[in-house]
């Protein structure tokens, strides 16, 4: 991070910060305990082996988790860190240790899931710990939905604040296929599509073998013109799809048609989306914010981002500041079932601390969950200086999250199923209301 920016940061941090898996686990068994004793410290005590089951696989991930090990060594000497790393397949092999009884003392997870493990006692509640009144004293102001739950409950310490999806594009190839940008419209991302396509590139790589990947997409879409986003699914309890809804699956579905998704994209995980755009053979890829790091490593000055296209140039020059991510809690849970429950509690609330602190001071990203009074010292990508000096400041509005675990679910399906050549608007709409006066009513 760049000097020059660490003060503009440090006030865009507290501004944007200010932004059926049911009792088949949870049992403690011999299985399920994955810590224990090994080795022993400096001072001759037994070293207490946590595991960790979390992502690590590139700079946004992989940096901060390594250097968070590395001060937990200073801090708790006696502590190993066992890391099992997550795969990214929509939390199913972690719902798979739940449902066997082999839970890691520490996961990473989000909100959707740690509804249904907090139903089969899957995640410890740190709502009494002292770990989480000290976390509490550090969040970041605005962030209260990132820790405590809908319901009241903590059980997760988020290493992030509210974090969004962002369509990246290789200018190069915008440029070689003479595609103007700013894409303001649905029309015109649906003409660049057929552009890239006649050009020989898949337009947007996409994996949406996961489903939340297919449901941030449509995400933005909605936002275009529901600032509230899913929340309103819920909050308002509509028996059917209110209008932003249904014009966003029929721009979905337009974009679909107009080829702007590989055929095979919902056969497709993170690792081929991500290596067709960084070898050039597509032109966009969606993915979090957080993709900033690797996109830069791999496609240098050849990447930036755009914002989602709207209905019309107008709604998008007016929903730029409508954030399509919505705070809701996750980040690392304990499991009720370790033998070193106290001790994983901490883990867990020092890992997201210092988590935070890589992400802020040496990846100069301002969304972070707690904060820090470290200096920025990392070169910021200028991606993430544009939403630092370009987004954050210009906020409207996050979205508000679906807590219904039905209602997410039934969107997650269909916005996967909108991939598929011959799913209709229709069915999408049938499928959702189906949902929806059922949950609602």
């Amino acid at each position: 991070m760049k000097r020059k920016y660490m003060k503009a940061l440090s006030v865009l941090a507290a501004l944007s910060l200010t932004i059926s898996l049911t009792a088949c686990g949870g049992k403690n068994s011999d299985n399920s305990a994955s810590s224990g004793n090994s080795g022993a410290a400096n001072d001759g005590t037994k070293k207490i082996q946590i595991k960790v089951y979390a992502q690590h696989f590139d700079e946004d991930t992989a940096r901060p988790f390594d250097y968070a090990v590395e001060e937990l060594k200073k801090e708790m000497p006696n502590v190993e860190i066992v890391l099992d790393e997550a795969v990214q397949d929509g939390y199913q092999k972690l719902k798979t240790y739940a449902a066997t009884g082999n839970m890691p003392d520490i996961y990473e997870t989000d909100w959707t899931t740690l509804q249904t493990f907090a139903k089969s006692k899957n995640v410890e509640l740190l709502d009494s710990y002292p770990d989480t009144a000290d976390f509490k004293s550090k969040l970041n102001t605005g962030l209260e939905s990132r820790l405590t739950a809908p319901d009241g409950h903590v059980y997760a310490f988020p290493y992030t604040g509210i974090e969004f999806q962002l369509i990246y594009y290789n200018k190069d190839i915008f440029q070689k296929a003479g595609i103007q940008t700013p894409i303001k419209t649905v029309d015109q991302l649906a003409d660049a599509a057929k552009k890239l396509s006649a050009a020989g590139y898949t337009p947007m790589a996409i994996f949406a073998k996961e489903k939340w990947i297919t449901t941030a997409f449509y995400a933005g879409l909605v936002t275009r013109k529901d600032a509230k986003g899913f929340g309103d699914l819920e909050a308002g309890k509509p028996a059917a799809l209110p209008t932003a809804f249904v014009t966003a699956a029929e721009q979905m579905k337009k974009l679909q048609e107009a080829g702007l998704f590989d055929a095979n994209a919902t056969n497709t995980n993170y690792d081929q989306a991500s290596s067709q755009f960084y070898s050039g053979k597509a032109a966009m890829f969606i993915n979090g914010q957080w993709e900033i790091y690797s996109s830069t490593e791999k496609l240098g000055d050849k990447v930036d981002w755009m914002y989602t296209p709207a209905k019309d140039e107008a709604t998008y020059d007016s929903s730029k500041g409508f954030i399509n991510g919505a705070g809701s809690p996750g980040g690392f849970s304990v499991s009720p079932s370790s033998k070193n429950k106290e001790t994983a509690v901490k883990v867990a609330s020092f890992l997201a601390q210092k988590y935070s602190e890589y992400k802020y001071t040496v990846l100069g990203s301002p969304i972070v969950s707690v904060k820090v009074d470290k200096p920025m010292t990392g070169e910021v990508p200028p991606m993430m200086k544009r939403i630092a000096d370009e987004v954050l400041p210009n906020v409207k509005s996050y979205a508000t999250a679906v807590n219904n675990v039905q209602i997410k679910n039934v969107i997650d399906d269909n916005t996967q199923n909108m991939m598929v050549s011959g799913f209709t608007v229709k069915q999408f709409a049938d499928n959702v209301n189906r949902i929806l006066a059922k949950e609602n009513k």
